[in-house]
């Protein structure tokens, strides 16, 4: 086994292994919304062409057992942003515009870290960490580290075509011309090619495709025929969102930042697979977007580093959006977070064939999955599903006062145990037959989702807000920031 110190010295940059080198790597954070384990051709896909994906998936490494952090949008980038379980920071479920619930200015972003260590910074796309964005009173992406940003809320609206909500470094930027992927393409070059050279760079490229209101250019959904409609536009927005990473992708190679830069590739969750888009594959994993089964969770996780991860390369590891911030530090050199628990655990390791040692497992905690079972945890090969005591709060992006006293008492209660190197879709439940392992994982499980309920903050009420100077207002609130 390779022990971390050699790790260390082999994979890192020169500069932080005592070697002369010209710069600390820069950073590419790529995110899809709402795409499917199996919506790329290289992760087995036959109806869609993702060509930049595909060759891409061939010049780095292609994670098996990619996760996100949790099934929806905003709990899943909470987890990218500060490397920690999303509900131990608060952010339960999607966030609504003008909602209570956002990334508070406590919370440690890897943007922010990065942004201290000399970063250039810059977020392109959906953003989704605060309720009222844009607005006084809660942290804009400004305050989470990001020098420039050219952000929505959530969605692009009124879909993907001539979108009118986003905003450029606090200025609303008004209706814009053109697809949500192509513009948010655009602003990420635009950024990359006027930056500062001379320093490092972190980039968070945020595509709001294929979520829906889903509008696809012609000349992609032209590319998948049907007499559906809505086949065309999805497997076509696929489409589109692949041919604008490609864009993104040249531009690195024109700038001459390929072989410096480390590029990942993710998603956010499973896909939707709703009445109007019924689309999105998982690859035959049970459930999909809002379920912590692992059509839910599991997700396509690409990477690229020249010279630190071997082309070619599939690694089976289970790797999760809570372990980008520990892997990014790790890789820059930077150091995480002491002052707080910290969830996910660096996966440098596995570019070297290296297996992670985790502190903290593979943990998932959904109190408005959008079935039954609301905690997950894995370990190794095996996966704990678990039942909460107390109201169904079921799916939804409101904050009601019976919601919150019921996230804070709820207890663990009914359990599912799964083998997912034998039984991938989760159909074959072993708890009854495996109850040593159960009580095993059980024992690890019980103390860690009390950590995580226990530390999780209390929003103000929706039915206590009023409007009050210009803005929504929670009297009550106000000692509390």
């Amino acid at each position: 086994m390779i022990s971390r110190r050699d790790f260390l010295a082999a994979s890192l940059p020169a500069a932080l292994s005592g070697q002369s080198s010209p710069s600390r790597p820069n950073i590419l954070l790529v995110l899809a919304d709402d795409l499917g384990y199996g919506d790329l051709s290289c992760n087995g896909n036959r109806i869609v062409r993702t060509p930049n994906l595909d060759r891409f998936a061939g010049e780095g490494v292609r994670f098996t057992n990619c996760y996100s952090g949790a099934p929806n949008c905003s709990p899943a980038r909470t987890a990218l942003m500060t490397g920690r379980t999303p509900t131990r920071v608060g952010i339960h479920n999607w966030i609504p515009m003008l909602s209570p619930m956002h990334v508070r200015k406590s919370e440690v972003t890897i943007a922010t870290l990065l942004q201290k260590a000399g970063y250039q910074t810059s977020h392109a796309g959906k953003w989704h960490l605060n309720g009222w964005f844009n607005l006084p009173g809660q942290p804009q992406p400004h305050d989470h580290g990001f020098q420039h940003w050219f952000s929505t809320q959530n969605n692009a609206l009124p879909n993907h075509r001539n979108p009118y909500n986003f905003v450029r470094n606090s200025i609303p930027m008004g209706p814009q011309q053109g697809y949500a992927g192509q513009i948010v393409a655009t602003e990420a070059i635009r950024w990359l090619k006027q930056r500062d050279a001379s320093k490092p760079f972190f980039q968070f490229v945020c595509f709001h495709e294929p979520h829906e209101p889903i509008a696809t250019d012609a000349k992609f959904a032209d590319l998948y025929p049907s007499a559906d409609p809505s086949y065309s536009a999805y497997w076509g927005n696929v489409a589109q969102m692949d041919d604008c990473f490609g864009q993104i992708l040249r531009t690195l190679d024109e700038l001459k930042l390929r072989d410096n830069t480390l590029v990942l590739f993710t998603g956010d969750n499973g896909p939707a697979r709703t009445a109007i888009h019924p689309h999105g594959s998982t690859a035959g994993f049970r459930a999909n977007k809002g379920h912590i089964y692992e059509g839910g969770i599991r997700v396509p996780g690409l990477l690229r580093w020249p010279g630190q991860a071997r082309a070619g390369q599939v690694s089976d590891e289970p790797i999760c959006g809570v372990d980008w911030l520990p892997t990014v530090c790790e890789a820059t050199g930077i150091a995480a977070p002491t002052d707080r628990a910290i969830d996910g655990t660096s996966w440098l390791p596995t570019l070297k064939g290296a297996p992670i040692s985790r502190r903290t497992p593979l943990y998932w905690h959904f109190n408005h999955a959008t079935s039954i079972p609301k905690v997950a945890m894995r370990m190794g090969d095996w996966k704990v599903v678990a039942k909460l005591t107390g109201p169904n709060l079921g799916p939804g992006g409101d904050i009601q006062a019976e919601h919150q006293q019921a996230i804070k008492s709820a207890e663990l209660a009914a359990f599912e145990l799964y083998n997912l190197r034998t039984d991938t879709a989760e159909q074959n439940d072993l708890a009854s037959s495996e109850p040593g392992r159960l009580k095993q994982m059980l024992d690890t499980l019980k103390p860690l989702y009390r950590s995580v309920r226990d530390e999780s903050p209390t929003w103000p009420a929706w039915e206590n807000a009023r409007y009050e100077d210009g803005r929504i207002e929670w009297p009550a609130y106000r000692k509390q920031r």
